[in-house]
């Protein structure tokens, strides 16, 4: 078992397994947020009841988060080393009309929201959506 994997869920107080430290690592591969669905087809030996169970355990421990970019499909991303998580780590994703990729936008968090004094705020979302940087020839095509 490679050590950095083995740390990262250490420190999340989450028991080491083989097919823990399996996902993580697929997980770390990707490039940006990843659905139930990406899992699966990197991990087709793996059931899905096993994944979705690790997903929960992860997403519990913090060592990802969810994102829920309106595709009907909710997205994750590991969280960086000093993310616990909490509203002040909260930041924007976009979400691509064109190729469906979300992006995680670490460099731009999400604002404060001041609500009325009986108000508790649990989470908070914001997904900006549009066209990345890859796919300006499409939707280009698309608008003419």
């Amino acid at each position: 078992m490679n050590e950095n994997y083995a740390k990262l869920l250490e420190n999340k107080d989450i028991k080491l397994t083989a097919i823990r430290v399996l996902v993580l690592k697929i997980m770390l591969n990707f490039t940006q947020t990843f659905s139930l669905a990406d899992l699966e087809t990197e991990l087709v030996s793996v059931d899905k009841s096993t994944l979705s169970r690790t997903i929960r355990l992860f997403h519990d421990h913090r060592l990802i988060h969810s994102i829920d970019d309106g595709s009907g499909s909710i997205k994750y991303s590991v969280c960086s080393e000093d993310c616990n998580c909490s509203l002040n780590d909260l930041h924007v994703h976009f979400y691509c009309n064109y190729c469906k990729k979300t992006f995680c936008l670490k460099n731009i968090s999400i604002p404060e929201i001041e609500l009325p004094e009986e108000f508790a705020v649990e989470s908070v979302n914001l997904v900006v959506k549009g066209c990345c940087e890859r796919c300006p020839k499409i939707a280009t095509k698309l608008h003419d």
